[in-house]
């Protein structure tokens, strides 16, 4: 069949059909210049386009749950740090432990089930380090434990030390997400 039938037939049945319906399938392969069956390109294309939504999917389930995380990460910094020390570190908070804190996640993330990963919303008072622990809901075990420590540098004054620990070397190893500088004066108890 010619190339201009084929153009008049693809038209006829767009025209008639309204435009829902156009036939692709009889329009040549530009590179080759062959028709190509709807067999072929049903096959190869829908195979295609499978993996492809299966990939976007996961992309889309993995990033809504690492945004859901950061949120809810942000929410209980500043429920630990309370109003008094929030007001001095939040910006500095943001800009350079928030990033890291969701780079941690994101590999917290990839490298567990995420179907029942939780974030638990009890940060410690006082003078405790936790801010939330990463847990399997279904087993209420911890994953990651994510934590602020003070410290009190002689001459250099209070420092707000971030970091985490992971179930996989057994909560022992620090592994740093940054540090705030306070003041040479005591700060405040957390969450006061």
């Amino acid at each position: 069949m010619n190339l201009w039938m084929r153009k008049l037939i693809v038209a006829l049945i767009a025209i008639l059909t309204l435009g829902l319906y156009t036939p692709t399938y009889l329009i040549p392969d530009e590179d080759n210049n062959e028709v190509v069956s709807p067999e072929v390109r049903g096959q190869s294309s829908s195979t295609a386009l499978i993996s492809a939504e299966e990939t976007l999917d996961e992309t889309v389930e993995e990033t809504d749950i690492l945004s859901t995380f950061t949120e809810k990460a942000k929410y209980q910094s500043l429920t630990k740090f309370g109003p008094k020390i929030s007001e001095k570190v939040v910006d500095e908070f943001t800009q350079v432990i928030l990033p890291n804190m969701e780079l941690a996640l994101a590999s917290i993330i990839e490298n567990e089930d995420n179907t029942y990963l939780a974030i638990t919303e009890e940060p410690s008072d006082g003078y405790g380090e936790r801010i939330f622990n990463v847990t399997n809901s279904l087993t209420n075990e911890a994953i990651a434990k994510f934590h602020v420590r003070r410290e009190n540098r002689p001459l250099d004054g209070y420092w707000f030390n971030f970091h985490y620990h992971v179930k996989a070397d057994n909560f022992e190893k620090h592994h740093t997400l940054g540090e705030i500088y306070w003041d040479k004066n005591t700060p405040p108890k957390w969450m006061a």
